[in-house]
């Protein structure tokens, strides 16, 4: 698997482009950044975007590829999949002919740009060479994280959004990572923050990692807060975790 990092911060300040992430060019995880970081060929080349949850910073871009993508030559349908209660949040209060044009029924309902998938926790589905389950993972609001894996049964676990997640690990103990992607958004000094909010510091990282049953051979960081990045980087060290590495945009993370 090939993995570009496209947009992996947690707040949006020149330099720093929200989450999103390209898997061989034609699947998207979360979409924050997309049309700000891609160029037009790249954007026409989505087909599938996988979304953890409704928060803007992982959903912005799609209003505006549903327009590039009308506009373009190569005119296609993209498929957006998540669970129920993501799906519907997205219909109701983005695609809803008043914040933005309902591009599930344009050009027309038979030909529409956005088509919404709605799917069930735990089961999975199969996209190109590609099998992608989601997991419930612990935030404010419904999300899940995406368990991938290709025909080399390669496996990468992207969380999305999380804090303190101990049923996600249950879930996949079976599963041998070969990478996960994981928030650690705060330092250890705001561990309260970061548990009400739905996020993790180093340390709540460490105590997650502790509960697995199988260690992940490379452990990436996504969403740190750049006001705190330093701060983030020196605890990280200071845990102990080995194969721990904060991603970078731009980046090519290889599974």
């Amino acid at each position: 698997m090939k993995i570009n990092v496209i947009g992996c911060s947690g707040a949006e300040i020149p330099g720093h482009n929200a989450p999103s992430f390209l898997l061989n060019n034609e699947i998207v995880f979360d979409a924050g950044s997309i049309t700000s970081a891609l160029n037009i060929k790249s954007q026409l080349r989505i087909k599938h975007i996988f979304i953890t949850h409704a928060h803007l910073d992982h959903i912005r871009s799609i209003p505006f590829l549903t327009d590039n993508i009308i506009l373009g030559k190569n005119r296609h349908t993209i498929n957006l999949y998540s669970i129920n209660p993501v799906i519907s949040t997205i219909k109701k209060h983005l695609f809803n002919s008043s914040m933005w044009p309902d591009f599930t029924l344009i050009p027309d309902p038979e030909n529409a740009i956005l088509n919404l998938s709605k799917l069930r926790t735990n089961k999975p589905v199969k996209i190109n060479d590609y099998t992608v389950t989601p997991y419930r993972v612990n935030h404010p609001v419904p999300a899940v994280g995406y368990l991938v894996e290709d025909k080399k049964s390669r496996k990468l676990f992207y969380t999305g959004d999380t804090g303190p997640t101990p049923k996600t690990w249950e879930k996949i103990k079976s599963k041998k990572l070969n990478c996960l992607i994981i928030d650690v958004s705060f330092p250890d000094r705001m561990r309260e923050l970061a548990i009400s909010t739905g996020h993790l510091t180093p340390q709540l990282l460490k105590e997650e990692i502790a509960t697995m049953y199988n260690l992940p051979e490379k452990i990436c960081i996504t969403h740190p807060k750049p006001q705190y990045f330093k701060v983030i980087q020196s605890e990280l060290k200071k845990t102990g975790l080995k194969n721990v590495h904060i991603l970078k945009e731009g980046e090519i993370i290889r599974v």
